[in-house]
């Protein structure tokens, strides 16, 4: 896939905090529509890759272009308004508000707040769990009623590049397999090119399109989701398979 085509295009990115170096030389690209996995062993810098596209940690070396604007001058905020979202790992929530205010704090991630009421009933729509709770304190909701808000909130900031890190962290599997379903639907009917960064490669696999294996800061692996589910050292490496 040319960088012309591309949404996102990494190149060469490497991260380091101090003197630790975390990404070295990582390369990957993602087409608009595409759900791309980005897995590996705890500890693979996975999250770190997340926190150089938003913004959040400075990349060190590389390039990273979104619809072929340079990230790397620009801040948070502005990465945000030109449609870069996450959902963080462990939700991060804000315990002490109700989940309508931590839904309508992901609005003012945009540059307009227009048609905001529209968006809150589509994430109504795809969670409807979280219309009898958008009264109660986020602190307060189960750990899958949490993710479901935290989707939400980044769904809000109507992204074209949503970032989800450790969707399944902590949570049954039933609600897991919900919440990915709701993860393929707004891929789906609403075209949002979607990175999911997971420990649970399985799964992670089985949603995506394409995937990277993550391993030491380097990109070891890529291709087709379902070629890397049946490569046998990717069987044993992280789903126990032989």
């Amino acid at each position: 896939m040319s960088a012309a085509t591309s949404l996102l295009a990494v190149n060469g990115l490497a991260v380091a905090y101090g003197d630790s170096r975390v990404l070295w030389d990582v390369s990957f690209d993602m087409a608009q529509g595409e759900i791309v996995a980005l897995v590996g062993a705890n500890g693979a810098g996975k999250t770190t890759l997340l926190r150089a596209l938003t913004g959040l940690v400075a990349a060190r070396g590389g390039t990273m272009r979104f619809a072929g604007t340079d990230l790397k001058p620009l801040k948070p905020y502005e990465r945000a308004r030109r449609g870069i979202a996450m959902v963080p790992e462990g939700r991060r929530l804000f315990a002490g508000l109700t989940v309508r205010q931590n839904l309508k704090l992901g609005a003012t991630a945009r540059a307009t707040r227009e048609g905001e009421d529209d968006d809150l009933a589509l994430v109504f729509q795809l969670f409807p769990e979280l219309v009898r709770l958008e009264d109660r304190l986020a602190g307060l909701l189960s750990g899958g009623e949490q993710q479901m808000c935290a989707i939400g909130r980044a769904l809000m900031a109507r992204p074209s590049l949503l970032l989800i890190d450790e969707m399944s962290l902590g949570l049954a599997p039933v609600i897991v397999e919900r919440i990915a379903e709701a993860v393929r639907q707004v891929n789906r009917e609403r075209g949002i090119t979607i990175l999911l960064v997971e420990q649970d490669v399985g799964l992670a696999l089985e949603i995506a399109t394409r995937g990277y294996v993550l391993d030491t800061g380097r990109i070891t692996i890529d291709g087709p989701a379902d070629e890397l589910l049946r490569r046998e050292d990717i069987r044993a490496a992280y789903l126990g398979l032989n």
